[in-house]
């Protein structure tokens, strides 16, 4: 295979690099000193480090530097592993227009988070650098003071509440070093109470579900520390009391998936009922699960266990069929007439969502009046003002007759009654 042979090359050429290989160095040092100028020039006056950040991303290469901007208006020079401010010697590196340089008021941070809004706003490509930059800025708390994390934290619920990041970054708090030294918590509280009189309770309660972060408060805590007690006492000392209901919300559903999945394997194994009710009775003392969830929770199981036939006219025998097996089960759990209201509408509201048992829904209850799962005292006041609005008319009307035997065996009791 012929190679390319070279051209000849005089003696003494200069070989010209092509601009678009050409790179400047990197030289974030250069690039803050340039910003610590400017800064200086406009003071403590915000309006004025607006413009000149404004003018300078023409200038300067905010694009290949944005990581060290954030730096310097956050805290003041460029942060080093630790959370210090690099120095070089007796050189001037830091700035007093920064955030950890400002009063620590809401009304002058607010002015800090216009500052940075309107350099977002003019630089689009700067809002994913400022996420990854809080990012970074967030694990270096150790390294910051008491009144740096302070106003970090204000701006941090700021910033949120405004859109400038999302609550996911809170997450880089789950951090043990942070946990350890209670650091990550009383930073997370700090951002709780600003995050809720900036937005309101109902605002701080989406945003930690749109951040996943519902369901992990107790991971913010010294690993000393994750009790509900703890947890209760620190969220209510702040005045953040619903996030507790929240936190008690989260656990009880994430218990409910357990117990329903451990619930499914023990009925699949074929453990005793016996015990599967005094195991589901531990449970839910455990995590404050009530009767009319527990037995919501039952229905659920015990029906995906079935392969159902598409057959409708064959489904009525095998559901009956299948449900016999589990009446004891269901009656451990209807104890009181809640639960026995819950287990009815959960009934109707599954043979409306499922067309192939909508025929069968008076057999089910009539199985279940026989077994003494559901009392002739919870079917009256189902059919007379209890029942939902799903399938309403065709559920009333299948339920007619039974309930007016029902009624008439009422009457002729309390016939019976008055002349004894």
């Amino acid at each position: 295979m012929s190679q390319k042979t070279e051209k000849p090359v005089l003696s003494g050429q200069r070989i010209k690099t092509r601009k678009r290989d050409e790179r400047e160095k990197y030289d974030p040092s250069g690039f803050r000193d340039s910003i610590l100028v400017g800064l200086d020039k406009a003071g403590p006056d915000l309006e004025a480090v607006s413009k000149f950040l404004d003018s300078a991303g023409s200038k300067l290469d905010y694009r290949r530097y944005g990581e060290a901007l954030f730096d310097i208006l956050i805290a003041g020079g460029l942060l080093i592993p630790g959370g210090q401010i690099a120095q070089e010697g007796d050189k001037m590196c830091k700035t007093h227009s920064c955030i950890f340089e400002a009063p620590c008021d809401m009304a002058s941070l607010r002015n800090y988070e216009q500052v940075f809004t309107k350099l977002m706003r003019r630089y689009k490509y700067l809002e994913k650098m400022f996420e990854e930059e809080m990012k970074k800025v967030l694990v270096f708390l150790k390294g910051f003071s008491e009144q740096e994390r302070i106003k970090l934290a204000r701006m941090t619920a700021l910033w949120i509440s405004n859109g400038s990041v999302p609550p996911t970054i809170l997450q880089v708090l789950i951090n043990e070093h942070l946990i350890k030294d209670g650091l990550s918590l009383e930073f997370l509280l700090e951002v709780f109470v600003t995050w809720k009189q900036e937005k309101g309770m109902a605002g701080l309660t989406s945003g930690l579900k749109r951040g996943g972060l519902e369901g992990r408060l107790m991971e913010f805590f010294p690993p000393n520390k994750r009790t509900e007690e703890h947890l209760k006492s620190a969220f209510d000392d702040k005045g953040l009391s619903d996030l507790v209901k929240l936190h008690l919300a989260q656990a009880s559903q994430e218990a409910k998936r357990d117990l329903q999945k451990e619930l499914k394997e023990k009925l699949m194994d074929g453990q005793p009922i016996k015990e599967i009710v005094t195991d589901i009775r531990d449970a839910a003392a455990k995590h404050l699960i009530s009767e009319q969830e527990i037995i919501t929770l039952i229905w659920s199981t015990v029906m995906s266990l079935a392969e159902w036939n598409k057959k409708e006219e064959l489904v009525a025998e095998q559901a009956l069929k299948h449900l016999q097996k589990y009446t004891q089960l269901f009656a451990s759990f209807t104890d009181n007439t809640k639960s026995e209201m819950a287990l009815l509408l959960k009934i109707q509201e599954y043979c409306y969502d499922n067309m192939n048992f909508m025929k069968i829904f008076q057999k089910i209850i009539l199985l279940f009046y026989k077994k003494e799962v559901i009392s002739e005292e919870v079917i009256l006041k189902w059919y007379r003002d209890g029942h939902s609005v799903k399938g309403k008319m065709m559920f009333l009307e299948q339920m007619k007759k039974f309930v007016e035997w029902l009624q008439n065996a009422e009457e002729e009791s309390e016939s019976d009654e008055e002349e004894d």
